[in-house]
């Protein structure tokens, strides 16, 4: 779900951290102004509008600020207490509900999905009947990275939480199942459905009044939709043709147990105590909101995550838990996830040895501006020289999008010069027609004004112009310049040479996992 679990997937951490030297004695713990002084930088460096960040030692906030404006538009300023919608951070808390079930006694990890949704399937059958409650939160289903995101992404379309569970049974499996990791939004939906389906109450509901309400997250909302107050919110960024702008904002229709909730750094910095007091809150942690086992079991590894052993963190394994991803960093255990919407992601890191939390929210969809922010003050406290992180991240942006930009400049060239030489004679009428997905439904493609067109009837803003490009091979240009995901558009023929299915895949090696075109399989149906 965004540019972060994507730009900033735990394989392109590892990879940043393997650039970094060396390190050697122990450095100076960062203050509170040179926090300030790297947030300007790092707004500055990545054209994000606004951040806010929050450092939580020894079970207090020492630093929780925000910087640069809530939109570019309305110019407000962001504070401590503005709300950014936290994406796939809200993983954790989905983590955490069943881990009160679990403690309850009204479930156990390893139950069986079908006990609880008995219309669960998916695409094989033995894989229907062992999937469990912990597999449902894993991401070692089988399918491939995103799979049918495109059913709530981009948002809105007109897709049900039920009728996802029930399209589950045409995704066909990448891998074994429980062999690999591959990340998913779709079965955290699920697993959401699960806690409806045993409390009675909507995931939204049970979340607030469980998780929120007992921790005094008084800002804080499972979804958009459920915010009282939208005064203090920030608006959605991204580069539009070169140049940072407002986006539409992302306000899911189902599914918030994915990536819903809305919080603050300061409502979060509860959040973030709480689990570094392993489940303990209140005056003097006299209460506890899950168990010490629910607890463990939530930080334990659960799919392992290839990862390269390099200086300056050292790390030795990598790992997805419940709901966090788990690995070392100078010999320190450290839990951390992102989450990434349209126009905004986040990152929670904790360091449970140290007593450490860093908490890092933007509303632009660079996610390597969080990486910075938060790889410059985990390093003060791991004692790790400084590093110019800002640079030095910067700059392996920089060369991502420059070998991106080429790869689509080639192509919108290839096109030029395919127009200007067959002007008039490509007869695109023959690829008009509607052409059916299992689990994407219908799209249309169409002549408006000689133009071949593509409509996606259940996605309305899967919309846009599409051109001869080699071959059978068309590209696809979205009429929102914000979604930065062309994709190839291959017609499939039949023996007459009649086009009958359609295959897709994205241009840009950069474009966000949820747009997962590779994943339709297109038949002509009229």
């Amino acid at each position: 779900m965004k540019r972060t679990l994507l730009l900033i997937s735990f394989s392109l951490i590892t990879f940043i951290f393997s650039l970094y030297n060396a390190p050697s004695a122990c450095g100076q713990v960062i203050t509170s102004k040179q926090v300030d002084e790297l947030a300007e930088r790092t707004l500055k460096a990545f054209a994000v509008p606004g951040m806010a960040v929050a450092i939580i030692k020894d079970g207090k906030v020492i630093h929780a600020k925000g910087y640069g404006v809530r939109s570019l538009k309305t110019k407000e300023k962001v504070d401590a207490n503005t709300l950014f919608g936290i994406a796939s951070n809200t993983k954790a808390f989905t983590a955490a509900s069943l881990g009160l079930l679990v403690d309850e006694g009204k479930l156990n990890w390893d139950d069986k999905v079908v006990k609880y949704i008995p219309e669960f399937r998916l695409y094989n059958d033995y894989v229907t009947q062992e999937f469990t409650i912990r597999d449902l939160i894993t991401h070692r289903s089988g399918l491939g990275l995103g799979a049918g995101d495109l059913m709530f992404f981009p948002n809105p379309s007109n897709f049900k939480i039920e009728e996802v569970i029930y399209n589950l049974r045409y995704l066909k499996p990448v891998s074994a199942f429980r062999t690999k990791y591959d990340y998913d939004n779709l079965l955290y939906m699920v697993a959401g459905e699960v806690v409806h389906r045993l409390t009675g109450k909507p995931w939204g509901t049970f979340v607030e009044e469980q998780i929120m309400q007992p921790l005094q997250m008084t800002k804080s909302a499972a979804s958009w939709s459920r915010l009282k107050d939208t005064t203090n919110v920030i608006a959605a960024h991204a580069p539009v043709a070169g140049k940072v702008q407002v986006i539409k904002r992302h306000q899911e229709t189902f599914g918030s147990s994915a990536g819903g909730i809305y919080s603050s750094i300061a409502d979060m910095s509860k959040w973030v105590i709480m689990q570094l007091n392993h489940g303990k809150y209140g005056e003097g942690q006299e209460k506890q909101l899950f168990s010490e086992a629910v607890h463990e079991e939530m930080w334990t590894p659960q799919t392992i995550i290839p990862v390269t052993t390099t200086p300056p963190y050292n790390s030795h394994f990598g790992a997805y838990g419940l709901g966090w991803f788990l690995t070392d960093v100078k010999g320190y255990k450290q839990a951390m996830h992102t989450g990434g919407l349209e126009g905004m992601v986040t990152q929670v890191t904790l360091i449970p040895e140290l007593q450490l939390g860093i908490i890092v929210f933007t509303n632009q969809q660079a996610g390597a501006a969080f990486n910075a922010v938060t790889s410059t003050i985990k390093d003060s406290y791991l004692g790790i020289p400084p590093t110019d992180r800002v640079k030095q991240i910067s700059a392996i942006v920089k060369a991502s999008e420059a070998e991106a930009a080429k790869i689509s400049a080639d192509i919108w060239s290839a096109i030029a010069a395919q127009e200007k030489k067959n002007k008039h004679k490509v007869d695109l009428k023959p690829y008009t027609g509607t052409y059916h997905d299992n689990w994407f439904g219908d799209i249309i493609i169409s002549l408006k004004d000689g133009k071949l067109w593509f409509d996606a009837k259940r996605s309305p803003r899967l919309t846009g112009e599409v051109f001869p490009y080699q071959e059978q091979t068309f590209i696809l240009k979205w009429q929102d310049r914000s979604f930065d995901a062309d994709a190839f558009v291959t017609f499939v023929s039949n023996e007459k040479g009649q086009p009958v299915g359609i295959k897709m895949k994205p241009i840009s090696p950069l474009t966000d996992f949820s747009y997962d075109f590779q994943d339709l399989d297109f038949q002509k149906v009229k």
